[in-house]
């Protein structure tokens, strides 16, 4: 099955995502861990990690939905990664507000995420 998923368009733009994710958050964090004049850690770097983990999350949700038998069980796990992928989108703008040079490579991840939408709903229709 692992074969299968890895000729699957959404779960090669998953692996897209994830890695692109990674490289930017990795950038956005150099930015963000210096802590305020105030004393007080930026608050953005933690919408950094939450696009690690909800890019990480992807591929899973995708595989249990491919290897599913029960077809509410499938919606549930399509549900899953329409979540993500909203939650991805959301945190993506709240980082482009951050003070951070990293925030540049932003509009790319969501252009990845927009192009994962439409394989998102394509690939819905076929389970």
């Amino acid at each position: 099955m692992s074969s299968h998923l890895s000729h699957l368009p959404i779960y090669q733009k998953a692996m897209e995502i994830i890695i692109l994710s990674r490289s930017i958050s990795t950038y956005l964090n150099q930015d963000l861990s210096y802590l305020q004049p105030d004393g007080t850690e930026d608050s953005n770097i933690y919408f950094s990690g939450d696009i690690i983990q909800q890019s990480t999350s992807l591929a899973p949700e995708i595989e249990k939905a491919e290897l599913e038998k029960f077809s509410d069980k499938k919606h549930k796990h399509i549900a899953s990664v329409r979540r993500l992928t909203n939650l991805l989108y959301k945190n993506c703008s709240r980082l482009e507000k951050s003070n951070s040079n990293g925030k540049d490579y932003l509009p790319i991840l969501r252009s990845e995420l927009k192009k994962f939408r439409k394989l998102q709903h394509t690939w819905s229709l076929t389970l």
